[in-house]
């Protein structure tokens, strides 16, 4: 049944594809929602829960759902994973002492069995700022060659100004053609 309303829906509309934003206190995760949303610079307070968007790009609906990264937050995290495509993890590439922590909840959120399917985009945030982490030494940092179950990318980005945001996008656009 869910295949037939899959076909009827390619016919008659598109689908939304779900997406949790994740990531750290602090890391962009808002900001990149707005961008997306508004392509515009949204000043905002720390999430407390959620923000949910729906993105279109290309023709194709992304149902955003930004979630706080606060350390109490964090044990909520699971309780949006159903029926979620992809995640996209925010990282602040300037904060090199909490990076064990992101690895940390990566790897957590990995293990889970809702999201055993889904696919993880790595935004490595604030490259605008002077000594951040290049994308390439966060992979590291977060062992993200052992990832063999699930398709990944890591993307180097400035939410502030937007660039490297439509470079991620892209490859999501990539991934819902392969589903």
């Amino acid at each position: 049944m869910g295949q037939l309303f899959a076909k009827i829906m390619s016919v008659f509309g598109s689908r939304e594809h779900k997406v949790i934003i994740v990531g750290l206190d602090n890391a962009g995760k808002t900001t990149i929602l707005y961008q997306f949303l508004m392509n515009e610079v949204v000043h905002t307070a720390p999430t407390i829960g959620s923000n949910v968007e729906e993105v279109v790009i290309k023709k194709t609906h992304f149902l955003m759902w930004d979630i706080g990264g606060q350390e109490t937050l964090r044990a909520t995290w699971n309780s949006y994973y159903s029926n979620t495509e992809f995640v996209i993890l925010v990282i602040d590439s300037t904060d090199r002492e909490r990076l064990p922590e992101t690895r940390d909840e990566l790897y957590k959120m990995l293990s889970h069995e809702e999201l055993r399917d889904a696919a993880v985009l790595i935004y490595a945030n604030k490259q605008d700022v002077k000594d951040s982490m290049s994308a390439t030494e966060i992979s590291s940092s977060l062992a993200l060659g052992a990832i063999k179950d699930r398709a990944w990318h890591i993307q180097g980005c400035c939410a502030l100004t937007g660039e490297g945001l439509p470079a991620g996008l892209d490859w999501l656009k990539t991934r819902v053609a392969a589903i």
